[in-house]
């Protein structure tokens, strides 16, 4: 039944608006274009529904529930948004915590580009100033450690995360600053990187086309940093 309410995009629409502020059944209408008589019948539909409610002044505002069913229509309105590219990658090969928060994923872009992916995720390693993450199941970008020491020296940290396949050899490893370190894990489904200020992540399976998340917003780097360090944990000190 509350699928069915929210079904409607007018609906949907004027929760949106009248969560952002107080309108009246006038004012609803002229901001969405609606006509009066399909404005009021909206409005009835959702206070009947305890979405929103009318203040004794004649304005509408959504109610403590409404706002709650907004913020959980997000990772539903989020998929819809992408549902191409879930067709073809598994986001269920994730933990289930990560996957019951897709709606913070929501909040980066997705980048279909493959050359444009490779060099964002490059950028965002050399404009890492606190630290540098990556990790994932295939080999690191090349670029990366060529000024991993560089930066090192100026005091950022490094964690690389990658199959034992990718490490250095020992000798390499113990000769490494003690902020530069590695672990090895060869079951990550996903490559990630991420620095303090933004992050990208793709999808490791399914269709092969590089396509990746990357974003600033701080939900997004958020969810991308416990994403990390959940695999980070579970990685063999090199």
């Amino acid at each position: 039944k509350l699928l069915f309410e929210l079904a409607s995009e007018s609906r949907l629409a004027i929760l949106r608006e009248l969560e952002a502020k107080r309108l009246k059944m006038q004012e609803v209408a002229r901001a969405l274009d609606l006509t009066t008589t399909d404005a009021f019948r909206q409005l009835q539909r959702l206070s009947e529904a305890q979405l929103v409610q009318k203040r004794p002044d004649g304005s509408y505002m959504t109610t403590q529930y409404g706002r709650l069913v907004l913020q959980s229509s997000t990772p539903l309105a989020f998929l819809e948004k992408h549902k191409e590219y879930f067709l073809t990658h598994d986001l269920l090969c994730l933990p289930y915590q990560f996957v019951n928060r897709i709606g913070e994923l929501s909040k980066a872009d997705l980048n279909m580009d493959p050359m444009e992916n490779v060099n964002h995720a490059e950028q965002i390693a050399r404009d890492a100033k606190k630290y540098f993450w990556g990790g994932g199941g295939e080999q690191p970008l090349r670029a990366v450690g060529s000024f991993a020491h560089e930066h090192a020296a100026k005091g950022t940290g490094f964690r690389f995360l990658f199959p034992a396949q990718f490490l250095p050899d020992p000798a390499k490893l113990r000769a490494m600053p003690q902020n530069i370190e590695w672990r090895s894990l060869s079951d990550m489904p996903l490559s990630i990187v991420l620095n303090e200020k933004e992050a990208g992540v793709r999808l490791i399976g399914g269709r092969p086309d590089y396509a990746a998340f990357i974003g600033n917003d701080p939900v997004f780097l958020g969810w991308a940093k416990d994403l990390f360090l959940y695999y980070w944990e579970k990685g063999t000190r090199a």
